[in-house]
């Protein structure tokens, strides 16, 4: 693994690695997969974390940990939607608003995984170099991804407050790259999340007796 963690370029002052390079590739990938309900989404972004954790293996331990729950989280999410596979209108998966009783979950899980790992990156600074920060994108990502599998469109409001976080702290600390990505990821996000909130309308909107199908 030696590659992934030699330079590919600099830009913007930073020294790029190929695995930040490939593993924010496949996550920008991953999310427009998203977008259109591909379940090719999931292994995308399995392939991603797989990447960035033999990257972070042995050096990095909290780096490499996080990378194996967004993998695991990853094959949950390809399970759930291949159970969910032809459920929507065009042969790909149904979405939907979550419920409160599920926003109000969400929430909660979030709040306190967010102050769990906190506190554990606080205990054990060499897992986190920021851990408050580190730990909110960290849970808000899980979050979301859980979001996704579920087919919530609560997923897309979950990555938006994971990039109010992620943008300005990458562009402060000096990653720029890191921070234009997150950038990326925003536009991508506001696209997704107007192509599926028009879908849960259409899918919740009742069909009239005789109507033309």
């Amino acid at each position: 693994m030696n590659t992934l963690n030699s330079e590919a370029f600099t830009l913007f002052g930073q020294h790029i690695k190929w695995a930040d390079m490939i593993g924010n590739l496949f996550g920008l990938a991953a999310l427009a997969l998203g977008w259109r309900r591909s379940i090719w989404t999931w292994p995308v972004q399995f392939l991603a974390g797989l990447i960035l954790f033999g990257a972070f293996f042995g050096h990095l331990t909290g780096s490499a940990g996080k990378q194996a729950v967004v993998m695991i989280v990853a094959l949950y999410g390809w399970w759930q939607w291949q159970r969910g596979k032809g459920q929507g209108e065009d042969g790909h998966i149904a979405v939907r608003f979550a419920t409160w009783r599920e926003r109000a979950a969400m929430a909660a899980a979030a709040a306190a995984g967010t102050v769990a790992v906190a506190l554990l990156f606080t205990a054990y600074p060499k897992l986190s170099w920021d851990p408050w920060p580190d730990a909110y994108i960290f849970v808000g990502t899980v979050v979301a991804m859980y979001a996704q599998a579920r087919g919530m469109v609560e997923f897309w409001f979950a990555w938006l407050l994971v990039d109010l976080v992620g943008v300005p702290l990458n562009f402060a600390n000096g990653y720029a790259f890191s921070g234009f990505v997150y950038v990326i990821y925003g536009a991508l996000v506001l696209w997704g999340l107007r192509d599926w909130w028009l879908r849960s309308r259409q899918a919740a909107r009742p069909t009239l007796e005789g109507a033309p199908a």
